[in-house]
């Protein structure tokens, strides 16, 4: 096999996550002593002796309840095993066996997929025996191991995982454009993603914060591969409660920073919030390009979308160069422009510049409103170069950067975006003296 993908599954609160952090290698699951705290099926890239594997991560299963939460998190967790080559069924050997344990293997059998208990919370020698209750559930394959500690069958299982899987011996080119889906709760995120892929990947609630990790999917557009993030909303800092939903916002920062594109969605019907302004900042700072998509359009009348752009011009100047659309996750409306403008933006966000045609727009620039001077001193710009791409970067070798106000660095990031574009994606702006490194 090229690869595999491995579903994680089990009852509430016995290391389903820890186990998945284990095994990709860093903190990725959100890891709490509250159960329930996995909603969603969440898929993570993993390698093993250069031998490469998906994991899907699960939230808790508990069997005939019917509070609504518990029943879709059920149904993620169903939808996980009927993707899956392989199911790791995570118990917890220090509690031992449980009622839903049962239940839950009964809805493994049923699926006819190879099935690998795993004796979790294993910590000691002393406790080496105390998984063998666990044969009682009808599986031939246990291996006792703590996902906390890295002790136990940990290589074993792995191993496991691996033994049919091809060895990968050469780097690719990735041409995939990551998407990071950002903004407020309760904005459309999830009913977005939702919609794009046609199936429910992330539970859709009205209650605020139903997303708490960063859920990666992949999907092909266009011939164009693409990897949609959905991220937990992000609140005002002093609005967010310590523990599993300030990890579940730093998760969603740091898919923001991993993204090649975040799509900023803002309700429609509340318009562009501080907190927006704030988040799209943060995207900035990122180096993201940035798409903004007002969502619930279609419950907007007789408005036209310019009048919203000129809007945003007028409370953000800083966001002009954001691409803007207007969708409706609920129709479909217009959803396709994300992939759409986000392939524009990638091409933006990789473009180079000829050095040689860099310098004489520069100098241009500079003859038409030369700099004033700072104490009878003009700044010299001796050369210009690009840097960098993603996002795009250029370096302004200077006589001083003391002589540089801000008014001149926003007037030639200007000049620059006006002769080269960059619709989309932050650009930075560097400033080195000579015999600076």
């Amino acid at each position: 096999m090229e690869t595999k993908t491995v579903a994680i599954v089990g009852r509430p609160n016995v290391g389903k996550s820890t186990l998945t952090n284990r095994i990709v290698g860093e903190r990725r699951s959100i890891v709490d002593d509250m159960p329930g705290v996995t909603r969603d099926r969440i898929y993570f890239d993993a390698m093993w002796q250069q031998k490469p594997f998906i994991i899907i991560d699960t939230g808790g299963i508990i069997t005939n309840d019917e509070d609504e939460f518990v029943k879709n998190i059920f149904k993620q967790a169903k939808l996980a095993v009927d993707e899956a080559d392989l199911i790791l069924f995570v118990v917890d050997a220090k509690s031992g066996l449980n009622p839903y344990d049962n239940d839950i293997a009964d809805i493994l059998r049923q699926s006819k997929k190879e099935v690998i208990v795993v004796a979790n919370k294993v910590d000691s020698s002393v406790e080496l025996t105390s998984y063998c209750e666990f044969y009682s559930l009808g599986f031939d394959e246990i291996i006792p191991l703590s996902a906390l500690h890295g002790s136990g069958g940990v290589g074993d299982l792995l191993d496991i995982i691996t033994k049919d899987i091809k060895v990968k011996n050469e780097i690719e080119k990735d041409d995939t454009i990551k998407i990071a889906i950002a903004g407020k709760p309760n904005a459309g995120k999830s009913s977005i993603l939702n919609n794009l892929l046609n199936e429910q990947r992330s539970i859709v609630s009205n209650v605020s914060g139903t997303t708490r990790d960063s859920i990666n999917t992949s999907i092909t557009y266009k011939n164009q591969e693409f990897i949609l993030i959905d991220t937990a909303g992000i609140r005002k800092k002093s609005k967010v409660d310590f523990g599993v939903e300030a990890f579940a916002v730093d998760r969603a920062l740091k898919s923001i920073k991993e993204a090649d594109v975040t799509l900023l969605v803002i309700d429609a019907k509340e318009g562009l919030s501080d907190q927006d302004k704030k988040i799209a900042q943060t995207v900035e700072m990122a180096g993201s390009g940035l798409i903004i998509a007002y969502n619930k359009w279609d419950l907007i009348k007789n408005v036209q979308t310019h009048k919203v752009e000129n809007e945003i011009e007028k409370e953000a100047p800083f966001l002009n160069y954001a691409k803007k659309i207007f969708i409706s996750a609920k129709t479909g409306q217009r959803l396709n422009n994300i992939f759409e403008e986000a392939i524009l933006i990638q091409n933006e966000r990789t473009k180079k510049v000829q050095t040689s045609t860099l310098n004489k727009i520069v100098n241009e620039a500079i003859n038409i409103n030369p700099p004033s001077s700072v104490k009878g001193k003009f700044l010299k710009v001796y050369y210009s170069a690009q840097s960098k791409t993603k996002p795009p970067t250029f370096t302004f070798f200077v006589n001083s950067k003391k002589l540089l106000s801000d008014s001149y660095k926003r007037y030639l990031l200007k000049k620059i975006r006006e002769a080269f574009g960059f619709f989309g994606t932050p650009v930075r702006m560097l400033y080195k003296e000579k015999g600076e490194k």
